[in-house]
């Protein structure tokens, strides 16, 4: 099995900054895509910015230039860096990957973590 484990949500106000982080573990053979998703109260969740193994970057316009994701191959880990939140922003947050288990390395799966809540509020 293979499990996303998400951290780094918290009460932020306006303006402020957060860094959610995201490690990947179990039978994983090879991970090819990580992620950021949000889904707000009430809303249909939402790519936030997804990283390819090789470090193509593509982000939600509403998000670019205040939101940098990054990621460390070694470490199974994703990471997104957000500043200047707007209330807007507020959302649980849900790491995502493409991963192929070591169980069938022939068919990548999406996997996704039970996500973190962002609250931005003065």
């Amino acid at each position: 099995q293979v499990q996303l484990v998400e951290s780094g949500g918290g009460l932020v106000q306006p303006g402020g900054s957060l860094r959610l982080s995201c490690v990947a573990s179990g039978r994983i053979y090879a991970i090819y895509r990580m992620g950021w998703y949000r889904q707000a109260s009430g809303k249909q969740r939402e790519l936030v910015a997804t990283i390819s193994s090789g470090g193509f970057r593509n982000y939600f316009d509403s998000v670019k230039g205040r939101f940098t994701i990054s990621g460390d191959n070694a470490k199974k880990s994703v990471y997104l860096q957000m500043n200047n939140l707007k209330p807007e922003d507020a959302a649980v947050y849900y790491c995502n990957a493409l991963i192929a288990s070591s169980v069938d390395v022939t068919k990548p799966e999406d996997y996704w973590g039970q996500g973190t809540q962002v609250t931005v509020s003065s």
